[in-house]
């Protein structure tokens, strides 16, 4: 029949057919690749303000705060180690964004992320950062410092946390237009 074998070209096509639809759609991206790239993303555009922050004076913080326990710190403000803290932002920002999808990622809503922006800013400022070098003591780095960390983590957790909830929640985009219609109660397109 021609009209079949046209219509199974149509889905064994590069951009064309069924299997292009859903690479469009997004849906055949892994969603621990999702995650990294959200992670990746996100890393990008909160170590950008997080640089601007650090530029003029909101935290005392380098940029380059992660390399911080293995060069001296008086070399961290060299043009060189900014662009590497951001890069090592970048990664660390991939690693919770998988953290969050593995934990946290089937919860709706900005509570979820909020909490885990939070929970990276105690554990950097508090908990991990002070023993190892990374960061000062809190008593030592001023409510400036700490309260814009806080703003930029939250920020930082909430990108991660919508945009992994929203991969995994937004169903009405992966199905069908006849399926959503029937659903809506609205008449089926004819054939």
């Amino acid at each position: 029949m021609p009209g079949e074998k046209e219509e199974s070209a149509g889905r064994r096509g590069s951009d064309g057919g069924e299997e292009g639809a859903k690479r469009r759609r997004g849906e055949s991206i892994h969603p621990a690749a999702y995650s990294a790239i959200v992670g990746f993303f996100a890393g990008v555009f909160l170590g950008f303000i997080r640089w601007f922050a650090t530029g003029i004076n909101f935290t005392k913080i380098p940029q380059a705060f992660l390399a911080d326990p293995f060069v001296r710190r008086s070399a961290l403000g060299s043009a060189g180690w900014q662009w590497i803290g951001l890069a090592l932002f970048i990664a660390m920002s991939v690693v919770a964004s998988l953290i969050y999808w593995l934990a946290l990622g089937r919860l709706r809503g900005p509570w979820p992320g909020l909490f885990f922006g939070a929970a990276w800013w105690a554990l950097l400022l508090f908990v991990v950062g002070p023993p190892t070098g990374a960061v000062e003591a809190p008593r030592l780095l001023g409510w400036n410092s700490i309260v814009t960390e806080l703003c930029l983590y939250l920020i930082w957790g909430m990108f991660i946390g919508y945009s992994i909830a929203f991969e995994y929640h937004d169903e009405a985009a992966r199905e069908p237009l006849v399926k959503r219609l029937s659903a809506a109660g609205k008449p089926q397109p004819s054939p």
